[in-house]
């Protein structure tokens, strides 16, 4: 190739990568933990059904404190008519597993209606409750409790 070829040879451009737009999201998704339970919590648009390992809320959260903590980000909100919400529940007890669905339902909230932050944010229900129960020490009958000291 001569000086003049090179010049005058025209540079093919790279290929541009085709990005295909995203559809909007049918569900979202919110994690909630407490203690030692952790929820998985799944927001559709919907006619306000609540079902909890495929069971209907009231009968799984047999207690009414139960039960209010885990649908109060629908409350506060005002949205308990506009979604279902679908909610995986293991580990830990009835009042764990309320705590973890709560923390889970407004993180899931929030991510189909950001505009709904500052609500969720007022009543506390976006932080996460990081007290877990104490390790049991050597030496000991439990995490404080000490064996009983005997003088003789």
């Amino acid at each position: 190739m001569s000086a003049e070829e090179m010049t005058t040879s025209p540079v093919s451009p790279k290929p541009k990568k085709k990005t295909a737009s995203k559809p909007a999201p049918t569900h979202f998704w919110g994690t909630g933990r407490r203690k030692t339970a952790h929820a998985r919590v799944r927001v559709l648009p919907g006619a306000g059904k609540v079902s909890v390992n495929g069971r209907a809320i009231e009968d799984y959260f047999l207690s009414k404190r139960d039960l209010n903590a885990a649908l109060k980000p629908l409350k506060v909100t005002g949205l308990g008519d506009r979604f279902d919400v679908v909610i995986d529940c293991e580990g830990g007890g009835l009042t764990g597993q309320s705590g973890a669905v709560l923390l889970g339902l407004a993180r899931a909230l929030w991510a189909a209606d950001p505009t709904i932050e500052s609500v969720l944010r007022e009543e506390g229900l976006l932080t996460r409750d990081s007290r877990m129960r104490e390790r049991k020490k050597y030496g000991q009958k439990g995490a404080r409790a000490s064996f009983q000291f005997s003088k003789r």
